[in-house]
């Protein structure tokens, strides 16, 4: 295993992001060294590409990120989708079947290249409301779809993630990004760790000179697919015992702190 990797994957929310959901201007600095010293820092999030655009003048020189939970490569310098890893629509209509019976209020939005969509009775949480086509899922579905995000307002939260993960019984890939009771799916085999895995075979580089950094269950496909693993202290739990290191917390500038120790 190489002592010093080509690559930090990083997820952002909780991770290299502080609580408030900033980026430490130690964090940047960070970031701005280890590229001159030739180490490349990835941002792979389960974010949107729309909500990455504030982060264009940190990216790095390759301008690219991670989203959607693997499911689009973004130029964020470009404000452009370079690739996109899209649900089958048949697959998708199954199980969009199967969870409306079993769970009547339930309401969908999609994540698309273009934009996000979402049903009229679709209730936000953390996402972001603007910019976005409300209609029907056949009109909110209507280009192809990165990601597929399922709420139900008269649900518990846990139980509803719970269900769903029944009700899909493995046909899609749920996510699990810390926003309570929403349930983000993206199609069959795609997760940080494809994305990134993709990503990298592309530039000629290898798992084991990837060091990735997470904090939540979505992050554990990247976490385990990469050469080092490293969990901020404020991580899930689940991922706390999988990681093969602990850093410090996300408000400490955890992921700073690693990329410090690398120059």
């Amino acid at each position: 295993m190489t002592s010093r990797p080509r690559v930090v994957a990083t997820d952002l929310d909780g991770t290299l992001l502080r609580s408030d959901g900033t980026l430490s201007s130690r964090s940047r600095e960070a970031i701005a060294a280890a590229e001159d010293a030739g180490i490349t820092t990835l941002f792979v999030t389960a974010r949107p590409p729309r909500w990455l655009d504030e982060l264009a003048d940190a990216v790095g020189g390759h301008g690219i990120a991670i989203c959607g939970n693997g499911a689009f490569v973004y130029d964020v310098a470009a404000r452009e989708v370079v690739t996109s890893r899209s649900h089958d629509d048949v697959a998708m209509a199954a199980v969009v079947a199967d969870l409306r019976e079993a769970v009547p209020d339930i309401a969908f939005a999609v994540e698309r290249a273009d934009g996000m969509g979402a049903e009229p009775h679709y209730t936000y949480g953390q996402e972001h409301a603007d910019d976005h086509v409300v209609g029907s899922f056949e009109e909110i579905t209507a280009t192809p779809v990165g990601k597929l995000l399922a709420r139900s307002p008269g649900s518990d939260p846990a139980d509803f993630i719970v269900r769903v993960t029944t009700l899909i019984d493995g046909r899609l890939e749920l996510g699990y990004s810390g926003a309570a009771g929403l349930a983000e799916m993206t199609a069959s085999g795609v997760t940080k760790a494809t994305g990134l895995a993709r990503w990298c075979d592309d530039q000629g580089i290898h798992a084991a000179e990837v060091w990735a950094c997470g904090d939540m269950p979505n992050d554990l496909p990247m976490l385990t697919w990469a050469g080092r693993s490293f969990a901020v202290a404020n991580a899930h739990p689940d991922v706390l015992a999988t990681a093969g290191n602990v850093l410090a917390s996300n408000d400490d500038d955890a992921v700073a702190q690693l990329l410090e120790s690398l120059l």
